[in-house]
């Protein structure tokens, strides 16, 4: 990737939002507390969730990345083997593996922040492997860069989703649709 999204700040999720969250997944949100991250084109791209669903669900992820673009191109990166590889690298860099530890510990504060749950793990495989890169790119695009070394590795592998412009496109009734890939 040439230049990596910047880091926007939480906000609350408004209307659109909700409608673009709904077409991207096909789904309404469970949990939803904010958009913690919005794509370069204007969209919400990784949400934070409720650590616990409205039934009562523990629900242990507290970034899910929802831009089927981005998805779509981690899920390359995951297909391609770079999750064994991340792996490896933990087992045989005691700076990288303490970073991603580090990172791990900023997981389980930021969802702790919001309401603990014991004895869940963080997510994504964190601290010890590398189980899921939709979960380490949203951790390093809601965090921002320099706080999950992995994510923002996943990241930088990256095309930039958004150069086509939004994967969803806002209708006049405050609902959304998916866009033309």
């Amino acid at each position: 990737m040439e230049t990596p999204p910047p880091h926007t700040e939480p906000t609350e999720p408004t209307a659109a939002d909700i409608a673009a969250f709904e077409a991207q997944l096909g789904r309404p949100p469970r949990g939803l507390r904010a958009i913690a991250h919005r794509c370069p084109c204007g969209q919400p791209d990784v949400v934070e969730t409720a650590p616990r669903l409205p039934d009562g669900t523990p629900f242990p992820t507290l970034y899910y990345l929802t831009c089927p673009r981005a998805a779509s191109a981690i899920g390359t990166l995951e297909a391609n083997g770079v999750m064994k590889e991340m792996t490896e690298r933990l087992a045989e860099d005691p700076e990288l593996a303490a970073a991603y530890r580090a990172a791990h510990e900023d997981y389980i504060a930021r969802r702790d922040a919001v309401e603990v749950l014991e004895n869940f793990p963080s997510a994504g495989g964190m601290p010890d492997r590398v189980k899921c890169l939709h979960v380490l790119v949203g951790h390093s695009l809601a965090a921002g860069p320099g706080v999950n070394p992995l994510g923002d590795e996943a990241i930088a592998m990256l095309p930039e989703w958004w150069a086509k412009g939004p994967c969803v496109t806002p209708c006049t009734d405050g609902s959304a649709q998916e866009a033309p890939q």
